[in-house]
């Protein structure tokens, strides 16, 4: 091959294959609160399954567990956390917008 034909192809990356985020030995159930939690944002929400790298089947297992523990009280619906931080250092006053004139009358006598 030439030198010019050289420039143009891309080196080849090493690929490491990442290892799969539920062992076949793991349940998934909603007491197993150390694998439920793995899959559930700061917020509160389900991550999809292209953050979590689960196939369609393990996604729905997790969902319905995470679901079960919801409904159990074993683990909140919502993180109200990072809301109370956010509205106390933004705490404003709703203004409108439009400022009232005050009228100053003088009486002469």
């Amino acid at each position: 091959m030439d030198k010019s034909k050289r420039l143009f192809l891309k080196p080849k990356r090493s690929f490491r294959r990442r290892l799969p985020p539920i062992q076949s030995g793991d349940r998934i159930d909603y007491k197993n609160m150390s694998l439920i939690s793995r899959f559930i944002s700061e917020q509160g929400k389900i991550l999809s399954r292209r953050v979590n790298r689960l196939t369609l089947k393990q996604q729905r297992l997790i969902t319905i567990a995470i679901k079960q523990a919801r409904i159990l009280s074993s683990l909140p619906f919502l993180n109200n956390e990072k809301k109370i931080e956010k509205s106390e250092s933004t705490a404003r006053t709703p203004t409108t917008g439009l400022k009232k004139k005050t009228r100053v009358i003088f009486e002469m006598n």
